[in-house]
């Protein structure tokens, strides 16, 4: 009786065991169930989502059509360069706007283009860019070729007026009449500050030359342009250089040189000497890129400052040639060798190594060369730098005086 209770006894501990390790399973299996589940939910992987890269937008105005050559179109090679460097860049272009019409055009590239930064590319723009930044304050301005400046709005130029002096170095050397001309498009300080380089440049060369100045009244106007520079053929000029965003005046001495009467041309702003294999001496150009990517730069970096930006040669802006290849057409290389300048520095030299020794002084800075080192005398007589001293940038960006070996007046 006791074996047959203490069996029953056995059986019912074994039994309540099974049931309690039978429960345990099935409670462990519920749990690693729910924690497929979970993570299911949620990836042990699972990684935030990224925040969408950073973009600029950028508007540029231009005063002339971009075309293939010219002022505007030199810009927009900047422009190019800065977009195909850029991936977090975008630009859009308005081209062709007339001075009095560039607050409009401001408040489209804002309002409905939504751009970031607009550059305005032309000197008569200035006054509505200043306004812009105050109608704007949350946007930035940049401003070619001016000297007004807010919290906003900030100044930039490459100017090519040690490239002017080169040419003119050129110009009197080879002049046969003593007379020389220039083309004009509107006075103001950019270019007389140009023309009067240009003069410098060709007085040392030659004391005896004079500079005559022809007004046109237009950045594009080929027109204008072609009647101005006939004009001064007409007067005994033949040699000319000019400031208008067209090969007009460089086609004008090409006609008159295959007519068998030499005029020697310098091409502007871009690689014009194609358009006059046989009167194009050289010429100037602007390398906008490297400039447009340091301003664009800084503005994505948030370095940006309203300082004025000023390139010269030592910056690679400003460039000597009538195209991308050669300095010089080697057509005229022969008689610029031939033709001896007698200096203070380099003694009795040629007109080809007295340019070639300057452009390289000129890339060293305005520390070892500078055109503008006095005595500089306007043709009025009056002393404006004096004997040693050197134009300051401030001076150079105000400078509205003819200088003496240039005749006329300057349009008031």
């Amino acid at each position: 009786m006791r074996k047959k209770i203490l069996v029953v006894a056995l059986s019912f501990v074994f039994l309540c065991g099974l049931f309690f390790v039978s429960c345990g399973q099935q409670e462990e299996k519920t749990d690693t169930k729910s924690e497929e589940k979970v993570s299911e939910l949620t990836p042990k992987s699972a990684e935030p989502e990224k925040a969408p890269a950073k973009k600029l937008k950028a508007g540029f105005i231009y005063v002339g059509p971009v075309g293939d050559y010219g002022f505007s179109h030199a810009h927009d090679l900047g422009r190019k360069f800065a977009q195909e460097k850029f991936p977090w860049l975008e630009t859009v272009i308005v081209e062709s706007v007339a001075e009095a019409d560039s607050a409009r055009i401001i408040d489209r590239l804002i309002q409905e283009q939504k751009c970031d930064v607009v550059f305005t590319t032309s000197f008569g723009y200035m006054d509505d860019t200043i306004k812009a930044g105050a109608k704007y304050p949350d946007k930035l301005f940049m401003h070619s070729s001016g000297f007004k400046q807010s919290a906003n709005v900030g100044t930039y130029f490459g100017d090519l007026y040690q490239m002017y002096y080169l040419n003119g170095l050129m110009a009197g050397a080879l002049t046969k009449t003593n007379k020389i001309g220039y083309v004009a498009a509107f006075p103001i300080p950019e270019l007389v500050r140009h023309i009067d380089a240009y003069a410098l440049g060709i007085k040392a060369a030659n004391p005896k030359a004079k500079l005559n100045v022809r007004w046109i009244y237009a950045w594009y106007g080929p027109d204008k342009a072609k009647e101005a520079a006939q004009s001064l053929i007409g007067e005994g000029c033949d040699a000319l250089a000019f400031t208008e965003d067209t090969p007009a005046v460089i086609e004008v001495g090409q006609e008159v040189t295959e007519k068998g009467k030499q005029i020697y041309t310098f091409s502007h702003y871009s690689a014009m000497q194609p358009y006059g294999e046989d009167s194009v001496v050289s010429g100037q150009y602007m390398n906008w890129g490297g400039m447009y990517a340091q301003i664009l730069e800084d503005i994505y970096t948030d370095k940006w400052t309203n300082k004025d930006m000023w390139w010269l040669a030592k910056e690679k802006a400003a460039i000597l040639g009538g195209n991308t290849t050669d300095m010089i057409n080697p057509k005229f290389i022969p008689e610029l060798k031939e033709a001896m300048i007698d200096t203070k520095e380099f003694g009795k030299i040629s007109a080809y190594d007295l340019v070639m020794k300057r452009y390289e002084q000129m890339k060293q800075g305005v520390d070892v060369f500078e055109p503008f080192t006095g005595p500089i005398a306007d043709n009025k007589g009056t002393i404006q730098i004096q004997a040693g001293a050197k134009a300051s940038k401030e001076d150079l960006l105000k400078i509205m005086y003819y200088v003496d070996n240039i005749e006329g007046d300057i349009p008031q």
